[in-house]
């Protein structure tokens, strides 16, 4: 450091600090402005980007509690279909069901009424016949008891006989 010293020249020292001096002021010219306004937009940059950052992941963050309530909403809109269609499936089966016996008691009704009818008309078809029936031995009786004369007489007489005592 004495070697430094001891070898110290004014002009040099002169010149090195004016070199040095027009140095820093081309730097500062030409170099720094730039380099500063590169950092600062680089700085403005990095800012912008952490705000769209932010503001993306609070835009995502809403997406999502849209999402949970679009899908919350669409849930319970299945629930409620689910239930109204199981609610008319059993209304379905209820009504089926009912119709079905009305259907079948129809039937039964009817049933009893063609058998009934069917009872009513052998009934008439069979007092029909019993009635022929009788008129047939009623009128064969009466041959054979009006061929025979005094078969007849009797009768007559018989007749007569129950109208006096009445």
């Amino acid at each position: 450091m004495e070697k430094l010293i001891n070898q110290f020249e004014f002009g040099l020292f002169f010149w090195q600090v004016l070199i040095f001096v027009g140095l820093i002021f081309l730097l500062k010219k030409f170099a720094w402005k730039p380099i500063l306004d590169a950092v600062n937009e680089r700085e403005e940059g990095i800012k912008n980007a952490l705000v769209s950052a932010e503001n993306a992941r609070k835009e995502m963050q809403d997406l999502q509690a849209d999402n949970q309530r679009i899908l919350n909403e669409a849930r319970a809109e299945r629930d409620a279909m689910l239930k109204e269609a199981r609610e008319m499936k059993e209304k379905m089966v209820a009504d089926a069901k009912n119709e079905a016996q009305a259907q079948g008691q129809k039937m039964i009704d009817q049933a009893k009424a063609a058998i009934e009818s069917e009872k009513n008309a052998a009934m008439a078809e069979l007092k029909s016949q019993v009635s022929t029936l009788s008129l047939s031995i009623a009128e064969k009786l009466l041959k054979d008891e009006l061929s025979n004369t005094e078969a007849q007489t009797k009768l007559v007489e018989k007749m007569l006989g129950d109208v006096k005592l009445n």
